[in-house]
């Protein structure tokens, strides 16, 4: 299906403060910027929850109560819509991501394919923040995996570096899944950075055969990357969790202004967007109902 592109908007992110930029928090604010990206060609959306308490709006949550309640007002706002939920967390226990997707049942999560030391410095020098790992061991991994296969959710694979895309064609010999969807998560300063150069060295290197995108953090430096991703048949992501602002520099306000940037992408390249059904039928390709 590389003549489209499907086009996952990340609506809203983990940590972004609400109060600071325009990233949606309620079920209602969450659904009407789903609207708007969908309008634009989105089919897949990738979600994170917040608390929803006066002031811990920029808070993760794992309320699978409230995370049902954003899902269904997302498909009620938008027909045919795919659910990607976002399953991340720093360390080694995961209850609460298992347990809150058995309650959602999405289509489709986030599967984070391996170990990266999560950094990041100031201009001078100290950390932004504490240096953590982001551990995600192979015993994390399969109980992952085992969670959404017992509930038929499609795994996307997150590969921060080109070691974490590589161990993903372990797992298929392991025999720990039979397919992968890859995503190549580019921008993060511990990780892959942004460049357009690196793109065909990951989509060689990637499972034989594998649908691919990648989601690229930064600022407007990063389209020139969305394009190449487009020119050489990979799916396409953006939204307020991996970037503020558009092509001519000048800060989104919204995420169906992203969506509109990304689908103008896939046209350059002379490729259309899927529609939701193309999508859906993209994914029934990868259910593990199929392996």
């Amino acid at each position: 299906m590389t003549d489209k592109a499907i086009l996952t908007c990340a609506l809203t992110g983990v940590l972004t403060d609400p109060t600071q930029h325009n990233v949606p928090v309620t079920p209602e604010q969450m659904a009407a910027e789903a609207k708007a990206a969908y309008d634009q060609g989105a089919t897949i959306m990738h979600c994170h929850y917040r608390q929803q308490e006066s002031g811990k709006g920029h808070l993760p949550s794992w309320d699978g109560a409230l995370a049902l309640e954003i899902n269904d007002a997302i498909r009620a706002a938008c027909p045919g819509v795919v659910i990607n939920m976002t399953t991340g967390v720093v360390g080694r226990d995961q209850t609460e991501v298992l347990d809150y997707l058995a309650h959602c049942k999405p289509e489709m999560a986030a599967m984070n394919a391996g170990t990266l030391n999560y950094l990041k410095t100031r201009k001078d020098g100290s950390w932004a923040w504490p240096p953590m790992t982001f551990q995600n061991p192979v015993d994390k991994v399969a109980e992952m995996l085992d969670c959404m296969r017992e509930h038929n959710i499609v795994p996307e694979f997150e590969c921060f570096d080109i070691g974490i895309l590589r161990s993903v064609s372990l797992y298929i010999q392991n025999g720990m899944v039979d397919h992968a969807d890859v995503n190549f998560v580019m921008g993060v300063a511990s990780g892959m950075p942004c460049d357009a150069d690196l793109l065909p060295l990951l989509v060689k290197y990637r499972p034989e055969g594998s649908p691919w995108q990648a989601t690229l953090i930064g600022r407007a430096d990063v389209w020139g990357v969305h394009q190449r991703v487009a020119e050489l048949g990979g799916n396409l992501r953006t939204g307020l969790e991996d970037c503020f602002y558009l092509p001519s520099g000048d800060k989104a306000r919204s995420n169906g202004e992203m969506i509109e940037a990304l689908a103008a992408c896939a046209r350059n390249a002379g490729r259309e967007v899927t529609t939701p059904e193309e999508t859906r039928a993209h994914l029934a390709t990868q259910d593990w109902r199929q392996a």
